[in-house]
């Protein structure tokens, strides 16, 4: 199983909704009410940017969901498995963990989580049917979703094509 090149980690694949909440649901729920402490990224430092292949960290006073898209439906959430003090070993490429290098990523940090959402992608594409992971603040989101075979950050409301399914 390829690890992304982080130590210890073992994605686990989901593939669409229904398995997300089988999986995952009774726990993102249970994030509802903490306090975002910490994002973290893989950074390229040759190229000085994201490095979106690899997993996004978010901890929540301790509880850490690991999310990463790949392929076009594949979706993997795994909880409390990396350490982002250790290194990242990818063939060709010099990457590190970094905590909230992105635009909006600080901002967020210190918010109490008011829910998270699922947004189920209902376009007429090879898409149809993803499910993207959407944090909810009082007053802001960000959103992990699927950029063809990567991962992608929003913070903008759901596209008109993503049917929210809150967890609160």
């Amino acid at each position: 199983m390829f690890d992304f090149g982080v130590a210890g980690y073992q994605p686990i694949w989901t593939y669409g909704l229904s398995d997300v909440v089988r999986e995952h649901g009774h726990r993102l729920r249970g994030l509802s009410g903490r306090t975002l402490t910490r994002v973290w990224v893989v950074w390229d430092l040759q190229d000085d940017e994201w490095f979106c292949d690899c997993p996004v960290l978010f901890d929540f006073d301790g509880e850490q969901v690991e999310i990463n898209h790949h392929k076009f439906d594949d979706l993997s959430l795994t909880w409390n498995t990396i350490d982002p003090t250790r290194p990242v070993r990818w063939p060709d490429f010099d990457l590190q963990w970094r905590p909230e290098p992105l635009p909006g990523l600080h901002d967020l940090r210190g918010l109490s989580l008011k829910g998270v959402e699922l947004l189920e992608w209902t376009g007429r594409d090879v898409a149809q049917g993803n499910a993207d992971i959407s944090f909810v603040f009082e007053m802001s989101r960000v959103t992990v979703f699927n950029a063809l075979d990567q991962n992608g950050l929003s913070f903008d409301p759901p596209d008109p094509s993503q049917r929210p399914h809150p967890f609160h």
